[in-house]
């Protein structure tokens, strides 16, 4: 089973974690978040510009300006940055067949996936970014679901 985000996705979301690190300073220019995280730089300008409408990060011009969170890593979820950037899932769907689901003769497996979405949703909801900026200590499980190093 694949669960990933476009490339969009994954970009915001490592741009985000590059602000969301105290120790980077009070605004990062789009070439260092790039940098940094190893994002192609003629992408980044567009995925920004789609943060900072949705007020997830603030975009400050001139010589000493560049980008912020607009506010802290404990207040913005991994899923507020999907929702910002991710075309919407069309829940209606049906899993198996790829068309509308008929509301009267939902397929099988329905019920199963909707319950697994809302779930995914809510996980996603309750972890912010400073959660995942976090580095990894070794009293800390591991959540990528190995075991270490």
């Amino acid at each position: 089973m694949r669960l990933t985000l476009t490339r969009r996705g994954d970009y915001a979301i490592r741009a985000m974690l590059a602000l969301a690190d105290p120790t980077a300073g009070p605004w990062l220019s789009a070439g260092r978040i790039s940098q940094t995280m190893s994002i192609p730089e003629r992408f980044l300008p567009r995925v920004l510009r789609e943060l900072a409408r949705a007020g997830l990060i603030e975009a400050r011009t001139g010589r000493t300006g560049g980008y912020r969170l607009a506010r802290s890593g404990t207040d913005i979820t991994v899923f507020d940055v999907i929702v910002a950037i991710e075309p919407e899932d069309d829940a209606r769907r049906c899993v198996l067949r790829g068309i509308p689901c008929d509301p009267g003769t939902r397929c099988a497996v329905h019920d199963t996936f909707t319950e697994a979405r809302v779930a995914l949703q809510h996980r996603l909801a309750e972890t912010t970014l400073a959660d995942i900026a976090r580095p990894p200590r070794a009293d800390r499980p591991v959540q990528d679901g190995s075991s270490g190093p």
